[in-house]
């Protein structure tokens, strides 16, 4: 079942707090006609001119008095902020504004926040008001909002005083401490004091809302946005939730559903680490659509939270639902920080995958046997802060042998001794995920036994050095080699892999790999099919190539002659532009590059968390698991429409114990993450096989087939077809794609639980074909890994090659190829070979009607 489809139904009231605010809006002028009158006489001139002078005149006073006299331009200036009042106890009746005594406490602020800007000349003139919005407790904590109306140009200067409130508060209260301390007393004593100016989204909406929520112990509550699930949010609205939990507890705010605009400039969510907007503590903005397994968790660093709802006035999507519940704070401190010990072990920030707290520090101190040193490598390293200035890492960060480290690579530390301490810092505002690391002793004659050791701590196998591939991640492991003959000599002494020559990337970091790569002289352009024309015959509108690709891609995209290298039409007409279909622009004039586009979109956002392969759930919603009844996973699949797939013919043939050509034979799996949970998943039976008629067993050649469901599957989130490319769709070389699957982790290995996923890179077809022992067909495409060790392997057939459209207005995945064969899995220089599914385009539409 969707889990949007899940849960309580429920729409917040709109009868509470409503902030609407005035409208304004100047009377208009009447319009006058003039009428065409007969020529002026004398009389009439002198009048005119008279009018004349005087419309100049006025214009011109007018101008004077914009420019030098106005002085009544003025600019609304909103402010939040909190202080701490050490001489008050605070009680339950603060949490309720209704009280009196909320009232009275909010009064005696009120109107010492006005006597301190009274006194403080570059506020004074221009204040409004204070509206004190909630207390909370440590002694007593004040959060307010105040007014101000600035004269235009005096903005920079209340906002640098603002700044500056902690110490303006400080030395007035000295002032008065002085002053008075000969007698009693009775203001109220203020600490801490932090101001921001109000994100000014958050007061320019139509409608806005308050809530507040005391959670309980063992008890989750609800938090959702107006008229989740049953309708779309509404518009130009704000909501705001105050949450608050019980003394010496925390929040946990988790996101179980959370579907908003794409663009945080149009519709957000922002979290704060306080009870009022303000900007020093907000822990995150966030927007579009996330997985309900993307940890979207958060954990205030005290007992209260503010989250804030903002909308525009279009484009309104489903929104979000939340659990709120209170957690010990002593349970958080415990995941944060200690002692270690032993020959290896492993520790990560607060709450890792989900988002460590504000205002947290942790300590961990490392201990290994005495006669070795330790090493400590950071597998996952994700600590962001919106804030942070280049490498200073001066706000969040990780501290270990003196250097402190932040931003989003893991890395390898070492330390020449048996005791080490790693320190983890957040501030108060802007949290991320955070790590996690292992520790490790290690020999200090011998740090990586049998293995090479990189230049940053990573032990690898000596097989890998010089072999072209990055594996240290430093790429000192590539540093000081001797090129073999199979490999490419860089000028700069590294050696590069050979299928990557002349693939249009710069492999070697000095061009070498990319130099003497066209067989035509300089000032020519080499055709598809190498024939060689002049520079100035490209885009001229005649096809000197003979084959159409010097017309090809070119700036005009309107009609063309029809070749195999130009789009073509509904309507028969064709465009030169290249991958023209389903990129948000209608280069064909009866708007059919734009037609059918609903397929191959990522409804979730990408994951951050890095460093392994695992997909998100929801991240390939095409992918298909195909099981022999009664069996487990196969092959796999694409979804190209609700009743069809595609597959690798060789998935399909039958052998002596089993018949994989009857529909029969087959389960099928749409939706599908872990192959050990099939309940999230949506399986079908099959109606029809189909089997390319030309598919060769011994080559591979045409290595495709069609499925047909017994009955239609119902698109969502996570089951969402791929789309197909049209016969005139370029995939270039050197281009990054995705293979996706459950085959095999390693040759010879089992399939793994959770669907996989790696980044690979489209190879030059000749020198793959040449690397692959001539083994290529025209219906074959060659895909290589960037880093070296990945691959499609057993399982992985039939599976999608996923490759992302090139439209600036368009996010989508087309089908580039089907898994089909490979010289064994992930060996060095033996890159994967798919089918083509451009070669096919024609074909499966005509089975399918698709």
């Amino acid at each position: 079942m969707d889990p949007m489809h899940s849960g309580m139904r429920y729409t917040p009231k709109v009868t509470e707090h409503d902030w609407d605010p005035s409208l304004q809006f100047l009377p208009a002028s009447d319009s006058k006609k003039l009428e065409k009158k007969k020529r002026p006489g004398k009389v009439g001139a002198v009048i005119g001119l008279l009018v004349f002078f005087l419309v100049i005149s006025l214009m011109t006073g007018l101008l004077v008095w914009h420019f030098h006299f106005r002085k009544d331009v003025r600019v609304k200036k909103m402010f939040t902020g909190s202080m701490r009042i050490t001489n008050q106890v605070f009680e339950e009746a603060y949490e309720n504004p209704n009280s009196t005594e909320f009232q009275t406490l909010a009064r005696q602020v009120a109107s010492q926040l006005k006597e301190i800007y009274s006194k403080t000349p570059q506020l004074s003139k221009y204040y409004v008001g204070s509206t004190i919005q909630a207390f909370s407790e440590g002694s007593v904590i004040a959060y307010y909002t105040s007014e101000f109306n600035v004269p235009a140009g005096q903005e920079a200067a209340v906002d640098n005083t603002m700044a500056s409130m902690d110490r303006i508060v400080d030395k007035q209260q000295d002032q008065q401490r002085r002053r008075h301390s000969d007698r009693d007393n009775s203001n109220l004593v203020f600490e801490d004091v932090m101001t921001s100016e109000l994100d000014t989204r958050l007061f320019k909406s139509s409608r806005a809302y308050r809530y507040t929520q005391h959670t309980r112990a063992n008890h989750i509550g609800i938090l959702e946005s107006p008229g989740f699930p049953n309708y779309p949010y509404p518009p130009n609205t704000l909501v705001q939730w105050q949450l608050r939990a019980d003394r010496g507890y925390v929040i946990k705010l988790d996101f179980d559903t959370f579907n908003l605009e794409e663009n945080c400039k149009k519709d957000f969510v922002k979290i704060y680490d306080s009870l009022v907007a303000i900007e020093s503590r907000v822990m995150e903005e966030i927007c579009g659509y996330y997985s309900p397994s993307d940890h979207l968790t958060f954990t205030s660093s005290g007992n209260v939270m503010l989250v804030t709802f903002v909308t525009d006035e279009a484009r309104n999507y489903p929104g979000f639902r939340a659990h709120v519940s209170q957690v010990p704070r002593t349970t958080r401190a415990s995941q944060c920080g200690g002692k270690l010990s032993g020959a290896s072990g492993t520790f990560a920030s607060p709450n890792y995958p989900n988002y460590y707290p504000p205002l947290t520090s942790c300590v961990w101190s490392i201990q290994v046997p005495s006669d070795k040193y330790i090493k400590v490598t950071f597998e996952k390293f994700l600590i962001s802060d919106a804030g942070q200035r280049g490498n200073m890492c001066s706000k969040d960060y990780v501290e270990i042998n003196g250097k402190k480290l932040c931003g989003e690579v893991p890395s390898v530390e070492t330390a020449k001794a048996n005791s080490l301490a790693v320190s983890f810092f957040s501030d108060a505002s802007y949290v991320d995920r955070g790590f996690t690391a292992k520790f490790e002793a290690f020999e200090p004659k011998d740090p990586c036994p049998n293995k090479f050791m990189c230049s940053n701590g990573n032990c690898i196998s000596e097989k890998l050095k010089c072999d072209g591939w990055n594996d240290c991640g430093d790429n000192s492991d590539e540093s000081t080699c001797k090129c073999e003959k199979s490999q490419i000599s860089c000028k700069n002494g590294l050696c590069k892999p050979k299928f990557w020559l002349c693939d249009g990337v710069n492999d070697c970091g000095d061009n070498t790999d990319e130099l003497n790569c066209g067989l035509c002289a300089k000032g020519q352009f080499m055709c598809s099919n190498n024939k060689c024309v002049s520079d100035k015959k490209k885009c001229d509108g005649k096809d000197d190539c003979g084959d159409g690709s010097d017309e090809a891609n070119c700036e005009r995209s309107n009609s063309v002659k029809c070749t195999s290298y130009t789009y073509k039409c509904k309507n028969n007409n064709c465009v030169n532009k290249m991958n023209p279909e389903c990129d948000g622009v209608d280069d064909c004039s009866d708007g059919s590059d734009e037609k059918n586009c609903d397929c191959g979109q990522q409804p979730f956002k990408t994951s951050r968390i890095v460093g392994g392969q695992d997909a998100s759930y929801g991240e390939f919603p095409w992918q298909v698991s195909l099981h022999i009844k009664g069996s487990s996973h196969v092959c796999g699949a694409s979804i190209i429409s609700d009743r069809w797939i595609v597959t690798a013919a060789h998935c399909v043939q039958d052998d002596a114990k089993t018949r994989y050509s009857q529909p029969g034979t087959w389960e099928v799996y749409l939706g599908l993450h872990e192959q050990r949970d099939k309940s999230k998943a949506v399986k079908r039976g099959l109606k029809k096989v189909i089997s390319h008629p030309s598919y060769n067993a011994y080559t591979f050649d045409f290595d495709i087939a069609l499925m047909e469901l017994d009955s239609p599957v119902t698109f969502t989130d996570y089951i969402r077809p791929i789309c197909l490319p049209s016969p005139s769709y370029v995939f270039p070389t050197g281009k990054s794609v995705w293979i996706t699957g459950w085959g095999a982790t390693r040759e010879g290995g089992y399939g793994p639980n959770v669907l996989q996923k790696a980044e690979v890179r489209i190879i030059n077809s000749t020198v793959c074909n040449n690397l692959m022992g001539g083994q290529l067909t025209s219906r074959m495409l060659c895909a290589g890994v960037l880093a070296g060790g990945v691959d499609a392997c057993q399982g992985d057939s039939g599976g999608p090659l996923s490759s992302l459209s090139p439209g600036q207005s368009s996010s989508r995945m087309f089908l580039a190829g089907v898994v089909s064969w490979g010289d064994g899995c992930a060996r060095r220089n033996k890159p994967g070979i798919y089918t083509t599914v451009t070669k096919f385009e024609g074909w499966i539409r005509e089975v399918t009607g698709v």
